[in-house]
């Protein structure tokens, strides 16, 4: 990722590369703070179609339409946060979808420097980290084509409950704060996940998949356990075998056989 140019203008209502709270983040990123905003993927994505650069993140200190995969609703209060950052790679829409792997294994390094002693911190395919077991962040990517084989922009959205969670979400979710972990500020996860998915964007942009893969495999959670995966409007239900070489979950089915999955919600032990 190299050094970019601050997106945003001067009636925008935006403030720029943080003025505020003080976060510091490596040169490849420039920040866009809101005090409010109805989505960061929205406006990631209006930034992105005016012309911004890789590396433009945008920080909303609330979401009035936050949401999640699927279109569900997220919930968006104050001292959570909420980000999204702005991608042009130059690679296959399905190759970059290996992104939201590279983001989650980011941010479980920031964590992992953040959490109360003894915690556990897992991965949840394809796209949430679990911390104690509960959901503490999700992860959703968008993106804008500019024919079959090729992408103009990727948006890495994500939200960390930091201050709070939701209640009567479909997986139990959880906090930093409700797990033991301080005043930890929604800045100081920004800082750490930034750093750390410069890291790993680098290694692949020049190594590939798997050495991130290999990391995903130590987090992910239910490895060799019985799951539930809810596609649409079909359900099966099955060992979780593996995850492969694209990112795709592998489900060995009751009679042997193994099911490649795309996308899906998991669930852990019995039925959804």
């Amino acid at each position: 990722m190299a050094d970019r140019a601050a997106a945003g203008g001067a009636d925008s209502g935006i403030r720029l590369d943080p003025v505020t709270r003080d976060v510091k983040l490596p040169p490849a990123f420039r920040l866009v703070v809101l005090d409010e905003v109805d989505s960061t993927n929205d406006e990631a994505r209006r930034l992105a179609e005016g012309g911004a650069e890789e590396g433009t993140l945008v920080w909303g200190l609330s979401q009035r339409k936050g949401r999640g995969r699927h279109g569900r609703d997220w919930a968006s209060p104050e001292g959570n946060l909420y980000l999204s950052l702005l991608l042009r790679p130059d690679c296959p829409p399905r190759e970059a979808a290996q992104l939201s792997f590279v983001a989650a294994m980011a941010l479980t390094g920031a964590l992992t420097l953040l959490v109360a002693p003894h915690s556990q911190i897992d991965f949840k395919w394809p796209n949430d980290v679990l911390l104690n077991g509960g959901k503490v962040a999700g992860i959703l990517l968008e993106a804008s084509t500019t024919g079959a084989d090729a992408l103009d922009w990727l948006i890495v959205g994500m939200g960390v409950n930091v201050a709070s969670a939701p209640d009567g979400a479909t997986f139990p979710a959880t906090s930093l704060r409700a797990e033991g972990c301080g005043e930890v500020t929604p800045g100081e996860v920004l800082e750490g996940f930034a750093r750390h998915f410069q890291v790993r964007a680098n290694i692949w942009v020049e190594d590939g998949f798997a050495p991130i893969r290999e990391e995903v495999m130590r987090y992910a959670k239910g490895v060799g356990e019985a799951i539930t995966v809810t596609l649409g409007e079909e359900t099966i239900e099955g060992i979780f075998a593996d995850i492969d070489e694209t990112g795709a979950l592998i489900v060995e089915l009751g009679d042997g056989s193994l099911r490649t999955v795309h996308t899906g919600d998991v669930f852990f032990g019995g039925a959804a």
